[in-house]
């Protein structure tokens, strides 16, 4: 691999000296220093469905390899969404529900009430906005200076278009990603922070949203999120259960920012850490729309699902008890070189780049997967418009967290078409 790249640093974890049933790949730092990967491909060789038995959450399964994954994922009846789909359990006393951690049937309808909000329909009358929107983003960015984009790209196109989807107050949208923030960041997936003031501000959320509930169900019904469930007889009574109603706006805050976020910031690392990719693309601008799957996939924005086991049951020779932690790695499933050929590579014509499993599978597939892609085409096409190359220039910072792949900084210098 030539060019940029962003290697592990000098304290990350070799996993290949380490007793393999002692391997507990949840830990918050390998994820931020690099070292992940490593410890998902040896337990893909190895031990494709393992057992840590002790860990800062309690005893786990990994699934680690993409069939696998699959198999689990679309079979809610054994494999459980019911309450917790991260890695640590929600603590005891405040515990929001959302219709991802849910079962059918109740799964199936509040999802339902939800999905006109980013249906085609509605993403078609969405386009011309979207395009004006990074327009204006990319325009005021500065070109031969060195500037965060994270701050002034990723996370300022994914809170303008969250702030659409809830038809939320302009001025105040600022508040979006702060709360997605807020939500990712918890001890449930490895982050130490402070629950009690966590807990507070959710709770300055549900607060605001609560507000904005009665004025969209006193007026008449439009298309934004809060609209469709205030409107909808089966959900219409939502707010009358506070952590329902929170717990399903965390799902559609964070679900509408850390996916399409971190992919535009990974997009960019992936493409300076194989330039070769990056001229094919300026040779080529039509692989854009095959390039946004092969960044999702390259990324993977999400690292795993929880579910847990409601039996008994042998899964490919393990004995998984009933009531067990069954944790999906999408990371480790998204770079098996036993599916996808190169995995480890970033390749922008890549055949089947669609073939990943970033969005999951089955009835928890991700339902705004059409606007993560969309917004990220557009992007693209536009940068392709305007900049000879958007060059990483330092060392990317990445989040230490099991859940979100993410990061905070990514340091890149602009240069102009001539």
């Amino acid at each position: 691999m030539d060019g940029f790249s962003a290697p592990k640093s000098k304290g990350a974890i070799d996993p290949w000296g380490l007793p393999l049933e002692g391997l507990d790949p949840s830990r918050a730092e390998l994820f931020q220093d690099g070292s992940h990967l490593e410890f998902f491909k040896r337990l893909r060789q190895e031990s494709p469905v393992h057992y840590t038995p002790q860990s800062q959450f309690g005893a786990f399964w990994s699934i680690t390899r993409f069939h696998d994954i699959m198999a689990v994922d679309t079979n809610h009846q054994v494999f459980s969404s019911d309450r917790d789909i991260v890695i640590g359990d929600n603590p005891e006393g405040f515990a929001p529900l959302n219709f991802i951690a849910m079962d059918p049937p109740k799964h199936d309808v509040q999802r339902r009430a939800a999905t006109p909000a980013v249906s085609p329909r509605r993403l078609q009358d969405l386009e011309v906005l979207i395009r004006q929107r990074v327009c204006t983003i990319l325009d005021s960015l500065p070109v031969g200076e060195t500037f965060n984009w994270v701050d002034r790209v990723s996370i300022e196109l994914t809170t303008q278009m969250l702030a659409t989807l809830f038809d939320f107050p302009w001025e105040d949208r600022h508040l979006l990603p702060f709360w997605s923030d807020v939500v990712t960041a918890s001890e449930t997936v490895g982050v130490a922070v402070d629950m009690a003031q966590r807990e507070r501000t959710l709770m300055e959320c549900l607060s605001y949203f609560t507000t904005l509930w009665h004025e969209r169900a006193a007026a008449e019904p439009q298309f934004d999120f809060i609209s469709l469930l205030a409107h909808n007889p089966d959900t219409k009574d939502m707010v009358n259960d506070p952590m329902e109603f929170l717990g399903n706006l965390i799902l559609l805050i964070v679900g509408g920012n850390d996916t399409t976020r971190n992919s535009i910031s990974g997009g960019v690392l992936a493409l300076n850490q194989f330039p070769g990719e990056y001229d094919k693309l300026k040779a080529d601008p039509s692989l854009i729309p095959n390039m946004i799957s092969e960044i999702i996939r390259w990324q993977t924005p999400l690292a795993h699902m929880r579910r847990t086991a409601t039996q008994d049951i042998e899964f490919q020779g393990q004995q998984i008890r009933k009531g067990d932690r069954v944790v999906m790695w999408y990371i480790s499933g998204n770079r098996d070189d036993a599916v996808i050929e190169r995995a480890d590579e970033f390749i922008i014509d890549r055949d089947r780049a669609r073939q990943h499993l970033s969005f999951g599978f089955g009835i928890h597939r991700c339902m705004g997967n059409r606007v993560a892609e969309m917004q990220l085409r557009i992007l693209w096409e536009e940068i392709m418009a305007r900049f000879e190359r958007v060059e990483v220039v330092g060392e990317p910072v990445r989040l230490a967290n099991n859940f979100v792949l993410g990061y905070t900084d990514l340091p890149v210098r602009l240069t102009a078409k001539g």
